[in-house]
């Protein structure tokens, strides 16, 4: 029923913007994948919401098109040399949507907040942080319980963005029903599974830099009714497009598609220990998820669903990626070895259940696991939902296995860390292993690139081994947009940076 009605509102939605007619140059009206979830940024986890804190909420730091980090709320800053203390100089013209200056105070809240605050799910970027002092007003000095190399990429997405102080005490953990942030754009209103509204912030500090009065976020979970809008004008612009149908949008005079590799991966959760749902042997025996990961074709699913647009995987980091262990290629798909495995374990078949984004993309994918696993003794019932509940799930330990992406961060502690180590913030699995904690806090402190290679080489080996998160891909950002759309460039995070990006009628 729950799947019925999305699509249902998806198709409902596409009529409603066929009706009102293409959007003025003024506004820009966005094409969404997903509905985010709380617009929280101590609280939030999914992709949709960052796309839209990119407008709503500046951060300390930012990246830069080749993956550096560059300044934004923060000027400049110095590490001491025993890389314990992190001193950090602040714009001085900036304020926060309510009012509320930006300065040193402001800063040391927020940190604070994403430490403290017990709805947050930044705790684990922020562990290494002992304190913060305000060390002038527009100065903060970070001291490190131990140095942390992985700090200065956590401030470049939501452990640096910055909320307003005032609207943060007066909310507490309801903040993300009105957020108040200090972007380029600042909310208006959000309607649940239907829009996200915001305007320009005409006291932002680069307001000149910003060309659009209204932003309107619509989430439409189904690529074809994405494209649809996109192709009759309805729509400017479309995040993460089905790869299948970029080249419909490059023969269309009226459009056109960038798209990038992604920083991240796509995989698939195990339910190692999170409740009583992790109690199934899949959960339970190491060998019954090699045995699944081993059924499948990962080189074909490449093909079939994304059209060659992504790259296989098995680890957090792509092949590509200085930080991916070479000493475990991506396996070939051994269905004789997946059985083998699955009897040694005591079973000739197994049924599971696996939840899924409720988008066509995903159920495409999720469609042809299910038959490639077959083959080899699995069979799984495929349970779509809305990406939010997914994660409420994920967290509640209310699933089997679940079909997830990460988008990647810049550091590679960012897409490893806090989801394998014991109690972090988005250890949906429950997975945990002393080993594995110490190798992964001990490759946060090292700055030496071949030492801390080595140990996430070895965290590596034994996540192979042991399976908690079986990797399968990852993939590039397809989106597509007016012809008339001038200035957006697409950087390998996939943010929808709209710093002088303008639309001809």
């Amino acid at each position: 029923m729950k799947r019925h009605s999305v699509y249902s509102y998806a198709w409902g939605a596409a009529l409603a913007l066929a009706l009102a007619g293409p959007a003025a140059a003024a506004d820009l009206r966005i094409g969404m994948q997903d509905d985010p979830d709380v617009l929280d940024p101590a609280q939030s986890r999914t992709f949709a919401g960052r796309l839209i804190y990119t407008s709503l909420c500046d951060k300390l730091v930012d990246i830069s098109k080749d993956v550096q980090i560059v300044p934004q709320l923060a000027t400049d800053w110095t590490l001491s040399d025993d890389g314990l203390t992190m001193v950090m100089n602040l714009v001085e013209n900036a304020t926060f949507h309510d009012g509320t200056p930006f300065n040193a105070e402001a800063v040391a809240f927020n940190i604070e907040r994403g430490k403290t605050l017990p709805e947050s799910v930044r705790k684990s970027e922020l562990a290494s942080v002992e304190k913060v002092e305000v060390t002038g007003p527009y100065q903060v000095t970070i001291t490190l319980a131990k140095p942390d190399a992985s700090l200065l990429s956590q401030f470049s997405d939501r452990a640096g963005m910055m909320v307003s102080p005032t609207a943060a005490k007066e909310a507490g953990a309801n903040f993300g029903q009105k957020p108040v942030c200090s972007g380029p754009y600042k909310f208006v209103e959000r309607i649940q599974q239907d829009r996200v509204v915001l305007e320009k912030f005409a006291e932002h500090r680069n307001a000149d830099d910003y060309h659009f009065d209204k932003l309107t976020f619509l989430p439409l979970p189904d690529s074809t009714v994405r494209l649809a809008n996109l192709r009759s004008g309805d729509l400017d612009f479309v995040e993460r497009m089905a790869a299948t149908d970029a080249g419909t949008v490059e023969a269309d005079p009226n459009l056109k598609v960038l798209d990038v590799t992604s920083l991240g991966y796509i995989a698939i959760y195990m339910n190692v220990g999170n409740g009583e749902r992790a109690k199934t042997p899949i959960g339970e025996d190491k060998r019954i998820r090699q045995a699944f990961s081993k059924a499948i074709d990962r080189e074909a699913l490449i093909q079939i669903v994304y059209d060659g647009k992504a790259t296989a995987g098995n680890q957090p980091f792509p092949p590509n990626s200085i930080w991916y262990n070479s000493e475990f290629p991506v396996e070939e798909r051994d269905v004789e070895g997946a059985k083998a495995l699955l009897a040694e374990a005591g079973h000739e078949r197994l049924e599971i259940e696996l939840q899924h984004p409720n988008n066509p993309v995903v159920t495409q994918m999720m469609q042809v696991i299910q038959a490639m696993v077959a083959e080899a003794g699995f069979d799984v019932r495929l349970r779509a939902t809305e990406f939010a509940t997914l994660l409420s799930e994920q967290t509640a330990g209310n699933y089997q296995l679940s079909r997830m992406n990460w988008s990647g961060r810049p550091d590679p502690d960012g897409s490893i860390h806090q989801f394998v180590t014991c109690g972090a913030g988005l250890n949906d699995t429950r997975y945990c292993n002393e080993e594995v904690d110490s190798v992964l806090n001990e490759a946060r402190t090292i700055i030496d690139f071949d030492q801390r290679k080595a140990l996430y080489d070895q965290a590596t080996a034994t996540l192979i081994d042991e399976v908690p998160i079986l990797y399968l891909a990852h993939e590039s950002y397809v989106y597509g947009m007016k012809k008339g759309v001038e200035g957006f460039e697409l950087y390998p995070d996939g943010m929808i940076r709209l710093n002088g990006v303008t639309l001809a009628d």
